[in-house]
């Protein structure tokens, strides 16, 4: 079992910090706290950005595993991986008010 204090876990945790920590990324984290699953056109729609911005901000979401895609046909749908993520974004979100 690995320590809390194992470089390569604290250096995991860094980069999955890093990958949430955009404006555009928070925003979509907080929107998918609320509304479970997405679409990347209904992501878009709804944080009023270009589809190509939105699909490249889930992307790296995706590849620190913050979000999994499912697809159902030709779309793909996102969600949080774990909630806890969201918790980080609001606690971040409270602290600014």
């Amino acid at each position: 079992m690995k320590s809390r204090f194992d470089i390569e876990l604290l250096e995991d945790a860094t980069e999955t910090l890093r990958a949430i920590a955009h404006p555009v990324r928070i925003s979509i984290v907080d929107l998918l706290s609320k509304e479970k699953q997405l679409s990347v056109t209904q992501i878009h729609e709804a944080l009023g950005i270009e589809q190509a911005i939105a699909s490249h901000h889930l992307r790296i979401l995706k590849n620190k595993k913050v979000v999994r895609v499912s697809r159902e046909g030709k779309n793909s749908f996102y969600s949080l991986t774990h909630k806890d993520y969201y918790t980080i974004v609001h606690l971040l979100l409270s602290k600014a008010t």
